[in-house]
């Protein structure tokens, strides 16, 4: 018979009873960023492991931009609206926007393609090489994702916590649908694997995702990547990128650390001439 004093209930229910790895309240305290930062490190690392990713390559664009039908579709309301306050000023905004979504929206067919025909020439017989990985957003980054899901292939999205939440879209691979709280961690996993960057038309967002795999090319950080934009006349109207030569502040060799595309077909192209190992035979 047992004869030692029982727990009390009270303690039983102490939070410092409570195992340190199911402590959730422990886990977010400031001291423990380093473990937290630890754990979005090896949670998609292993699972990507466990889903036998070799290799990927990133796409990137704009969360704004709808395929056509839906952009044509945005723009005649935006008519319909400014047509009705011909005056105000926010509604000439809009239809201005709504046309230029409209414009920029066959990029939406161009990245779904190119998600379709990477995935479809690269992952066969069970190899998962040059898998399309995005932000897991909507937009650019959904248009990979759903021509990845059109050929039945995998593919990865990397969703950030964010004020105003994005959920991920219908067209990740569940397993490899990923959450994370610090974008150095998400930054980190988006090169890791990858051998190429395919930016499509974008904000923010894009062009940090752009310099910043265009500062670690040039300062040789990262190597053996191909750095890929789609749609020559938009970039080279929103950068100028021989002004920065001219001024000194970037060396002119360093303008072939990226090519321009205009199509899903031609990306990949360059890709495969590039990195002729990693597409299956």
């Amino acid at each position: 018979m047992n004869n030692l004093p029982q727990a009390k209930p009270p303690l039983l229910s102490s939070p410092a009873y409570k195992r340190a790895d199911s402590d959730l309240d422990f886990l977010q305290r400031d001291d423990l960023r380093a473990v937290r930062l630890q754990l979005e490190w090896f949670k998609p690392e292993l699972i990507q492991q466990d889903e036998g990713i070799d290799s990927t390559i990133v796409v990137f664009g704009s969360a704004r931009l709808l395929e056509p039908a839906a952009a044509k579709a945005k723009l005649v309301i935006a008519e319909e609206e400014l047509a009705a306050s011909p005056q105000d000023p926010e509604k000439k905004r809009a239809l201005a926007i709504a046309k230029n979504h409209a414009a920029l929206s066959p990029y939406y067919n161009e990245a779904r393609e190119f998600g379709r025909l990477v995935s479809s020439s690269c992952q066969i017989d069970g190899r998962c090489k040059l898998v399309i990985i995005t932000g897991g957003g909507p937009g650019i980054m959904e248009a990979a994702n759903r021509g990845a899901a059109d050929v039945k292939a995998k593919s990865i999205g990397l969703n950030i916590a964010l004020p105003h939440e994005q959920l991920p879209n219908p067209y990740i691979t569940p397993e490899l649908c990923f959450q994370f709280r610090y974008f150095a961690l998400r930054k980190m996993h988006f090169l890791n694997r990858a051998k190429a960057l395919v930016v499509f038309p974008g904000g923010f967002g894009t062009m940090d995702e752009l310099f910043e795999t265009l500062t670690l090319l040039q300062t040789g950080k990262v190597q053996d990547m191909s750095v890929v934009l789609i749609g020559r006349a938009f970039w080279e109207d929103l950068i100028n990128w021989k002004q920065l030569v001219e001024y000194g502040l970037i060396a002119g060799e360093d303008l072939q650390l990226f090519h321009y595309a205009e199509t899903a077909g031609e990306a990949w192209n360059i890709i495969v001439a590039q990195h002729p190992k990693d597409v299956p035979s």
